[in-house]
């Protein structure tokens, strides 16, 4: 089912029946935008979003509670919520542009004196005061950043970081604890393209975790993802978006090639290209479900897709072809 909005889609699978936390951003609310998004994509999944008092100490406090009585499957933070996030030990977490120093990050950017909600809040107020003590409350919660890190936790926390972000940024800092640290296209706030690209793929890979959920693989050649301008091949990227919401999807290149596709895959796929890429120059090897390849490949353990054949001369047909299998 697709909304009025162009951009978002709803997946009434994902995280069904789950609970979702949403840690916002500073001088947000629990109606701030993302959550509505939240709430649009994942429509069976329960998404909670309190309103985070603005003392640091208080904030953590309630998520602490709201955690220990929800049990959330997933929390997800923005900005200063990505800071609390990676606080809430013991949960799989999302942490989206984190403000891992948020009290520095109130100084560069004079977010003190009066400011105003950005959205509205359940009590009503509009507007609040940040003083020096403030500021200082925020740099001592942020000194608390890692403490609770283990191996495990490692593997439970992905950290999103904009390309354009120009209000934080954390992302060696974050990366140095955590290996899943990746860059997406966008900017400190996120808009709907950037969200349904970045964020809802690492959903659905924490879900499928969750879940143990094995997805059917579809290997693809690079050399069938960009035209005679090395831009991206008409209707490829409507194809990957199409096939991440069903399959296990691998992008393969050769080993000689490793850093002209790294770059390309980064600025044209991005996120679902992260830690789904294959170096090979023995795709006969490759164990999976489907292979598209531009030429005519060897034996392979894989059904074939020979791209720019007469079956499959572009890749609306091969959207076709994968719509009429409805996931298998």
């Amino acid at each position: 089912m697709t909304t009025e909005n162009p951009y978002i889609k709803q997946y009434p699978d994902m995280m069904a029946g789950k609970t979702v936390l949403y840690c916002h951003g500073f001088a947000s609310s629990g109606q701030s935008g993302t959550v509505a998004r939240l709430r649009q994509v994942m429509p069976n999944a329960k998404v909670i979003a309190p309103d985070l008092p603005v003392h640091p100490q208080e904030a953590i406090d309630l998520l602490h509670h709201v955690c220990q009585q929800e049990q959330p499957d997933l929390i997800i933070g923005t900005s200063m919520g990505g800071m609390y996030a990676e606080q809430l030990y013991g949960f799989d977490r999302i942490c989206v542009n984190p403000a891992m120093e948020m009290g520095e990050t109130m100084k560069a950017h004079g977010m003190t004196g009066t400011q105003q909600f950005q959205n509205p809040r359940l009590d009503g107020v509009q507007e609040f005061y940040v003083d020096k003590n403030l500021v200082k409350e925020y740099k001592e919660q942020s000194e608390h950043r890692f403490e609770g890190t283990t191996d495990q936790e490692r593997k439970r926390v992905y950290g999103l970081f904009g390309d354009e972000d120009t209000t934080v940024n954390t992302f060696d800092m974050f990366h140095e604890v955590y290996p899943h640290a990746l860059h997406f296209h966008g900017e400190h706030r996120m808009n709907d393209r950037s969200f349904m690209h970045s964020v809802v793929p690492v959903i659905r890979w924490i879900d499928d975790q969750q879940e143990h959920r094995e997805r059917p693989i579809i290997y693809i050649g690079v050399e069938t993802l960009a035209d005679a301008w090395q831009k991206p091949a008409s209707s490829m990227q409507k194809a990957i978006r199409l096939l991440i919401e069903h399959y296990q999807v691998y992008f393969v290149a050769p080993c000689s090639q490793y850093d002209e596709t790294t770059a390309w895959l980064t600025e044209y796929i991005n996120v679902p290209a992260w830690r789904h890429t294959i170096f090979t120059h023995r795709r006969d090897l490759l164990y999976g479900d489907y292979l598209i390849s531009l030429a005519k490949e060897g034996d392979t353990m894989a059904t074939l897709l020979e791209y720019g054949s007469d079956t499959f001369k572009t890749w609306e047909d091969i959207i076709e072809y994968f719509s009429r299998l409805g996931g298998q």
